[in-house]
């Protein structure tokens, strides 16, 4: 075989080489675009559920305000309305003895024309 075709058959393997380092890199490339990718897809999911438990904790906090509000103004409402009852009852109350009282001048009034 002469000279020149060993040189062809050499250069042949370089290149092929060349090509398969060039290959591998880009394989390697695109080896850690895809990590890296995955990666960003992990944070976003991670982020993701982070903002659904914040949100969830934000909702349940939000029940609980509510359920403490609508406690205490149920409360408020039943002491308004026993506060009112009672406030009712003791004018009737006031207003039975006021009546009592009349009628009790009454007879005296009449006892005392009767027996003048």
């Amino acid at each position: 075989v002469c000279v020149c075709v060993r040189e062809r058959q050499r250069d042949r393997e370089t290149e092929r080489q060349r090509d398969r380092e060039r290959d591998g890199e880009r394989d390697r490339q695109t080896h850690r675009e895809r990590q890296r990718e995955r990666q960003r897809e992990t944070e976003r999911e991670t982020e993701r559920d982070r903002q659904r438990e914040r949100q969830t904790r934000e909702r349940e906090r939000e029940r609980e305000r509510e359920s403490r509000n609508t406690e205490r103004d149920t409360h408020t409402q039943r002491e308004t309305h026993t506060h009112r009852e009672r406030h009712t009852q003791r004018e009737r109350d006031r207003d039975r003895e006021t009546e009592t009282e009349r009628q009790r001048e009454i007879e005296r009034d009449t006892e005392r024309e009767k027996f003048g």
